[in-house]
């Protein structure tokens, strides 16, 4: 198959099923998400997005109806079924169906989508520097749990895309806290700087596994706030996600940063990539 949609117990393709009117994500965005990439239908992290989609969903108080094995098998059979080797998979549940109702019963099972789709194989090096803006965090400030209401991150994500840039790194005040869909963290002086894993951002499990190939490359982390400024004065500024595992930033707001230590973020970078490579390997 091209692509494989699932929603509560159907199958089909993307267009083939629809999700009824009265689902309450329809009226409130009521629902949480995770997503990451496979290849060689191996879905990568998984367990490690599972378990923080079961929490977020624990949350905000959702029913997933499955066991977090059963959603294992089901989400890696669908992958199973996508002619490609790399594929983006990403899964939701809903809090359910109900009249548009503010408040919600208890008992309400919550309802599960999933869709795989081919994405272009996983380089073997690191990308090239990319461009990227700075954009007021004006979101609320649950952003540790990974909601469908994510319209503050589509319009900052979407200025970035009229400035031609990469990603929009979001700040409150001058404290920078992560991107429109991603994690940011710097290199200074051979340490690498991260924000700490409170309610201002998702606990990234791409930002996790970089941080983990720090500790492989004897590469000191510090968990602590940093401001904009810093930023634009650190040797290296880095996104991270399960997709992008060390993507180097050359250009914020039109100015030039990073560019100051590329062995490290290469060596960081290469141990994070390989780690996917070898989670995907037919060797595995």
């Amino acid at each position: 198959m091209q692509e494989i949609a699932y929603y509560d117990g159907q199958i089909g393709s993307s267009k083939d099923l629809a999700i009824p009117f009265d689902d309450r994500s329809h009226f409130f965005g009521d629902g949480v998400y995770d997503a990451t990439i496979s290849g060689n239908k191996i879905v990568y992290l998984l367990n490690e997005h599972l378990d923080r989609f079961y929490s977020s969903a624990k949350s905000l108080e959702i029913n997933i109806p499955m066991t977090k094995p059963e959603l294992f098998k089901l989400i890696t059979d669908l992958t199973a079924k996508v002619d490609s080797k790399t594929c983006f998979v990403y899964w939701q549940v809903t809090r359910g169906v109900s009249w548009r109702c503010h408040a919600y019963p208890q008992d309400m099972q919550g309802k599960i989508a999933i869709f795989v789709r081919p994405e272009p194989d996983v380089l073997t090096t690191l990308p090239k520097p990319v461009k990227a803006i700075t954009v007021d965090d004006n979101r609320f400030e649950l952003c540790n749990i990974k909601t469908l209401n994510l319209i503050p991150s589509v319009m900052a994500y979407n200025k970035a895309v009229k400035a031609g840039a990469f990603e929009a790194i979001l700040h409150r005040g001058e404290i920078v806290t992560e991107c429109a869909h991603s994690n940011v963290v710097i290199l200074k002086n051979g340490e690498l700087i991260t924000h700490p894993n409170d309610r201002f951002i998702l606990r990234g499990i791409g930002k996790t596994h970089l941080i983990q190939a720090c500790y492989r490359e004897s590469v000191q982390v510090i968990e602590r706030e940093f401001t904009v400024d810093e930023m634009m004065n650190a040797d290296e500024v880095i996104i991270t996600s399960s997709s992008d595992f060390a993507q180097a930033v050359g250009e914020i707001d039109g100015v030039k940063v990073g560019g100051k230590d590329p062995d490290t973020l290469q060596r960081i970078g290469m141990s994070n990539l390989n780690e996917y490579l070898r989670t995907i390997s037919d060797l595995k």
